[in-house]
């Protein structure tokens, strides 16, 4: 699924790969004025479906959003066998404007998680730039009873951050993943946890850092 995708929404990890920009360079506060441009490369697996994840990037330049509108695990009850893991793959294209990096400083994860007494859930993302040996996973477990909506949050010091290497065009993947475990849950009883919601604007929010990459 090439080219420009739109991706909107809420929900995310850490980034703790990469190749480092230059340590001189300066961190700064404010984002650069040019707009940051993400194209999807490709975006598939089974808690995405072809045209059921949407990108978009803030007007400010400090956030990307992903909404997912079809991302539901669920085990127990009659569920069929391979529901009770579902994931996405999403290979991003990261257009920075000139003489800047960015890192991942910040994920926002959201959704909704109905688990009976006795099952649990886990949400899981990691991410990695093309090209990079090493891949950040983030978890976090859910247990039941439990019935509401439910957040995670990820965030790095400025001084761990890992930044896009500079003057070179990485892929940034991020994989996410959601399982569901029936456990010790009465039989029948039925266990989900979704990245959406009844109308499909449960998103994840990935909060970006910025970085002058050094004078050639």
């Amino acid at each position: 699924m090439a080219g420009g995708l739109l991706l909107s929404g809420a929900v995310a990890a850490l980034l703790t790969s990469a190749l480092p920009a230059h340590p001189s360079s300066p961190v700064v506060t404010d984002p650069p004025p040019d707009k940051i441009v993400i194209d999807v490369a490709t975006v598939n697996g089974s808690g995405c479906p072809q045209g059921t994840a949407a990108v978009a990037v803030s007007p400010d330049n400090t956030a990307f959003t992903v909404t997912y509108s079809e991302y539901l695990a669920q085990a127990g009850g009659n569920s069929d066998p391979t529901a009770f893991r579902k994931n996405c793959q999403l290979n991003l294209v990261v257009h920075v404007p000139q003489g800047f990096t960015y890192a991942i400083a910040s994920a926002d994860y959201r959704g909704f998680a109905s688990l009976q007494s006795g099952a649990s859930a886990t949400q899981k993302a990691s991410y990695y730039f093309q090209g990079s040996p090493n891949t950040a996973v983030k978890t976090h477990p859910f247990s039941g009873p439990y019935n509401d909506d439910w957040q995670a949050t990820d965030s790095t010091d400025w001084a761990q951050l890992v930044w896009a290497p500079c003057g070179v065009l990485r892929n940034f993947n991020i994989n996410t993943e959601l399982r569901v475990n029936a456990g010790t849950s009465a039989p029948g009883k039925v266990s989900f946890m979704t990245m959406d919601s009844t109308d499909g604007d449960i998103s994840t929010v990935y909060h970006l850092a910025w970085k002058e990459c050094p004078k050639a």
